[in-house]
C-alpha cells in the first residue's frame, strides 16, 4: 500500500476543491439566472402565475438537497434520461438555489415603498420598464447582503453531491480516508478547506450589510 505524506493529502485535496469550486460557481450563476426568472413572477400581476411560482418555490424549500440530487440523477434514467454526476448535480443544485435566492429577491422587491411603482406608473412606465428602471436598482441595494451570504450555503450544499459520485471536496476526502485511514487528518483538512472557502464570503457578506446600512441611513 502507498504511504500517503500530508503533502500528498493536501495536494488531492485541493485538486479537489477545485470541483467545489467550480461546481458552486454554475450553481450560483444558474440559480441567479432562474431566480430572477421566478422572483419576476411571483412580483408579476398574474395571480396564476404568483400561485406557480410560490409552489415552485416551496418545492424545493421543502424537501432536502439530497432528495433532489437523488431524483436528478436516479430519477431522470428511469425515464431514459441518462445523465452524468456533473449535470445532475448542476442541475439540482441550480434549481435549489433559484428556489432560495427568489425568495430572497422577492422580499427585497417587496421592500421598495409603494409609492414607487405608484409615481413609476404616473410618468408612464409599463410594469416592465418600472421594474427595470425603478424598483429593481433600488431592490438591489438591499439584495446584495443576503445574496453573498447565501453563497456560503451553495458552497456547504456542494458537499452533497458525493452522494451520487461526484468527486469534489467531501467525495475526496471519503476517498483518501478508506486509502490512507488517517480520518482525523483527512477530515480536518476537509474542513479547514471549506472554512476557507465560506469563511471570507461570510466577511464580506457582514461588510456590505454594514456598508449599505450605513449609506442607507445617510
Amino acid at each position: 500500500m502507498p504511504e500517503f505524506t500530508l503533502w500528498d493529502i493536501t495536494r488531492n485535496l485541493l485538486l479537489a476543491a477545485r470541483w467545489t469550486v467550480l461546481l458552486s460557481l454554475i450553481a450560483f450563476a444558474g440559480g441567479a439566472i432562474v431566480g430572477l426568472l421566478v422572483t419576476l413572477a411571483r412580483v408579476s400581476k398574474f395571480k396564476a402565475l404568483r400561485l406557480l411560482m410560490r409552489g415552485y418555490i416551496e418545492l424545493f424549500q421543502g424537501t432536502p438537497l439530497l432528495m433532489q440530487l437523488f431524483l436528478a440523477f436516479f430519477g431522470l434514467s428511469l425515464i431514459g434520461i441518462e445523465v452524468s454526476p456533473w449535470v445532475a448535480a448542476s442541475l439540482a443544485l441550480t434549481l435549489w438555489s433559484s428556489a432560495f435566492l427568489a425568495e430572497i429577491w422577492r422580499g427585497c422587491v417587496e421592500a421598495i415603498p409603494k409609492g414607487q411603482s405608484e409615481a413609476s406608473a404616473s410618468l408612464g412606465l409599463s410594469w416592465l420598464e418600472a421594474m427595470r428602471y425603478v424598483i429593481l436598482p433600488q431592490a438591489l441595494r438591499i439584495a446584495i447582503p443576503p445574496t453573498v451570504g447565501f453563497s456560503v450555503q451553495v458552497v456547504k450544499g456542494t458537499a452533497l453531491a458525493s452522494i451520487i459520485g461526484f468527486v469534489e471536496l467531501t467525495k475526496a476526502g471519503t476517498m483518501l480516508n478508506n486509502a490512507t485511514f488517517q480520518p482525523f487528518t483527512v477530515f480536518s483538512l476537509v474542513a479547514l478547506m471549506y472554512f476557507a472557502l465560506c469563511y471570507p464570503l461570510s466577511l464580506y457578506a457582514h461588510s456590505l450589510e454594514a456598508k449599505l446600512h450605513a449609506a442607507r441611513r445617510t
